[in-house]
């Protein structure tokens, strides 16, 4: 078993007596001209919680995450991310948040002209505060987590898109942080290497015990994370709640989306 302890949150989310929300949106909307994203939206992720965001493509799950990092503004509403208002946060003042918050993109954002082990050893270099030898251990500890240690000296071309999703995971967690941000992270995948992705991240939630954002469209990974659900329909949350309580929902758009699963699952 990986020892852990080299890739824990260097600081807890929160002091122990804090119980506000990590993150939250408080009627919170965004339009690009006409076109209206996010509308009077408002939900909360507690710390070491999961949530996903659900909906069909268009309804502004990505965008979401875009105003969790502060690369977005709300036109309206507030934007709560590591218990602090970042809502009319400068640059600079987000780079502090962001080293608290990291993102695994749907691309999975690696350098191509690094090896995996060099991709993943990349943000402990830049701290400029570990050894050579610490920065390896780390490296090898969180290959190995991941389940690609065997692929430290491959470059990213040479990888599945699944595998690569695995290593930017294993980037994430060398910046240290508290919340991690996963951006569609079974799209394009064949479907045992959703199970597997599935399956890691599920396992560090359990063990890193991290607050987690997910944006997917997969139902079965949602079903398998998610202490809470948020629903997104024409850029309005049509259900947030624990996951056998979105199964009891009686909204038809609801109701497709799960009974499209099933169907999926028969296949």
């Amino acid at each position: 078993m990986t020892d852990l302890a080299i890739v824990e949150p260097a600081a807890a989310p929160a002091p122990p007596d804090d119980t506000s929300p990590y993150i939250e949106f408080k009627n919170v909307s965004k339009a690009f001209g006409d076109n209206h994203v996010l509308t009077n939206v408002s939900f909360e992720v507690n710390p070491a919680e999961t949530v996903c965001i659900l909906g069909r493509s268009g309804v502004g799950k990505s965008v979401s995450l875009q105003h969790i990092l502060g690369f977005l503004k709300p036109d309206s509403g507030r934007i709560i991310v590591a218990h602090e208002d970042i809502t009319d946060y400068s640059e600079e003042e987000m780079e502090r948040i962001r080293n608290r918050v990291t993102m695994v993109f749907q691309s999975g954002a690696l350098f191509d002209s690094l090896t995996v082990g060099e991709n993943v050893a990349f943000p402990l270099r830049e701290r400029r505060d570990l050894s050579e030898e610490q920065i390896l251990q780390i490296v090898s500890g969180l290959l190995e987590m991941v389940g690609v240690k065997e692929m430290a000296e491959q470059f990213p071309s040479d990888l599945s898109t699944g595998m690569k999703r695995s290593v930017a995971i294993a980037r994430a967690l060398a910046s240290q942080p508290e919340c991690v941000l996963y951006d569609e992270p079974t799209t394009m995948v064949d479907p045992l290497m959703a199970q597997l992705l599935g399956d890691l991240m599920k396992r560090l939630k359990i063990q890193l015990h991290l607050t987690s954002v997910v944006v997917t469209h997969d139902m079965r990974l949602a079903k398998k994370l998610a202490d809470r659900v948020v629903f997104l329909y024409e850029s309005r949350v049509l259900f947030f709640g624990t996951y056998p309580d979105m199964e009891k929902c009686n909204e038809p758009i609801v109701q497709e989306f799960l009974k499209l699963d099933e169907l999926d699952l028969g296949a």
